[in-house]
């Protein structure tokens, strides 16, 4: 394909407003498609536009009473400052990440539009906030961003399934295009050892990280009650809490008599130390529309116990490179016993899930999987 002009419409970004994994996704898909096409992207932060990695990014300062307003305004800021770079020479394509940018999609509908769904506000919350005015403005949103963008693409044919299901997608409208990574970001070479002990933890203690924000979708709480039922067996298993969120208060006092060190927001070079000095990973996640987690961990050759749910259920070979189990304490304290008592297998599991990565979920082919949704639009 020819070289296209393109403008990526995203909430966040690795470099300046960074919430979730949508950031990593979003740059990192910029970045690879732009080593062959003219990539801009429109995002908030408060530093002057730049460029990085051949990417022009234009920055933000959006304001609001409350997510649904400050969206709004984002969007708007966003469409204005588009507006000075299309004058100059067109856009080919315009690729929205998520609900935050849909406003600005209604107001650029006309043109080659992309949505990409990384989730739904029905997969976030579930029926926590069905009655919630703002769960039904966000739904509300993607509905209508389904409905107006030329092409719709999502992280994987679970996500697929929902959008289509949720908000009457078409078919032939909706292409998988999952997310990547980029493995050598995430394989250390430490000392696990001196990991272990910098967190008071006997370097042969087996460590269980769990990494991700503290809310009812990521299952936090499910991982604490099958925890208890682990530490009855495994006196020595230490467990590393990474991450924030409304549930934090609550975990912590349910722990209070389990070996859980909750370490809060840790920096990317902390994260990178935790997860390659761990023995293992769990995501016990309700509700998860691709699972980054999973590669990332993967990319270390760590050993993966995860909810069958989503995007995991979808990409985890159950036995070959990790266990699969419901999203129960119960089943979850059976994959993690089983994973930890038999250390061996877990390795090899673990340097499977790398050897998976390699051969799926790298950026250049999935960059190449976009483009031909990029060459559809017109279609």
């Amino acid at each position: 394909m020819e070289s296209l002009k393109v403008a990526f419409f995203c909430w966040e970004s690795m470099y300046a407003e960074r919430v979730g994994g949508l950031a990593s996704a979003a740059t990192n898909l910029a970045e690879t498609l732009a080593k062959r096409h003219e990539v801009h992207y429109f995002t908030r932060g408060w530093m002057p536009d730049q460029t990085i990695n051949n990417v022009s990014y234009h920055y933000c300062r959006p304001q609001g009473g409350n997510t649904v307003q400050y969206c709004e305004d984002m969007s708007n800021q966003m469409v204005e400052q588009f507006r000075k770079d299309d004058k100059k020479e067109k856009f080919d394509i315009l690729h929205f990440h998520d609900w935050h940018p849909i406003p600005a999609l209604h107001r650029l509908q006309d043109r080659d539009t992309i949505l990409t769904f990384h989730s739904t506000e029905y997969g976030r919350n579930g029926n926590q906030y069905g009655d919630w005015w703002e769960y039904k403005e966000i739904s509300g949103k993607e509905w209508y961003g389904g409905l107006v963008a030329k092409r719709v693409t999502a992280v994987s044919t679970v996500m697929k399934n929902e959008v289509m299901q949720l908000y009457n997608v078409p078919d032939w409208k909706c292409d998988v295009v999952p997310n990547g990574i980029v493995p050598r970001q995430y394989r250390a070479q430490i000392d696990a050892g001196d990991v272990k002990r910098a967190y008071g933890i006997h370097p042969y203690a087996p460590l269980i990280l769990f990494i991700g924000r503290l809310v009812y979708q990521k299952g936090p709480d499910l991982l604490i009650e099958a925890l208890r039922k682990v530490c009855r067996e495994r006196w020595d298993a230490k467990i590393i809490v990474a991450g924030d969120g409304g549930m934090r208060q609550y975990l912590q006092d349910r722990a209070r008599d389990l070996p859980v060190n909750f370490v809060g927001y840790i920096p990317d070079s902390e994260y990178i130390r935790l997860l390659n000095a761990c023995d293992l990973v769990v995501i016990p996640s309700r509700n998860e529309p691709f699972g980054l987690v999973l590669l990332e961990a993967w990319s270390a050759e760590k050993p993966v116990v995860a909810c069958d749910v989503g995007g995991l259920s979808e990409n985890i070979d159950t036995f070959v490179n990790g266990i699969k189990v419901q999203p129960d304490p119960d089943s979850l304290a059976w994959g993690i016993s089983a994973m930890i008592d038999d250390p061996v297998n877990a390795q090899v599991r673990g340097r499977r899930g790398r050897t998976k990565v390699d051969r799926q979920f790298l950026w250049d082919p999935i960059a190449n999987r976009m483009t031909d949704t990029y060459a559809r639009v017109g279609g």
